[in-house]
């Protein structure tokens, strides 16, 4: 598996948000296309906390210590 793989159920769990395919896909249809001037991070659906998680865990994988957080496989 890629170091850079991730679920999106993890993903959706850790920001607080419904997980379930059924809630991820109408989260990812309700949301897109993101503009191309805009970064993930910088969205107007996140919440600050949501945001603020994206940003580190984008710095830490950057930084390469992001290794523990990866699920289990």
């Amino acid at each position: 598996m890629s170091d850079n793989f991730f679920r999106f159920h993890d993903l959706f769990a850790q920001l607080g948000l419904p997980n379930s395919p059924d809630a991820i896909a109408a989260f990812l249809n309700q949301h897109r296309p993101l503009p191309n001037d805009v970064l993930l991070a910088d969205a107007d659906f996140w919440d600050e906390s949501q945001a603020q998680f994206i940003r580190e865990k984008k710095a830490r994988r950057l930084a390469g210590v992001d290794s523990t957080d990866r699920p289990a496989q």
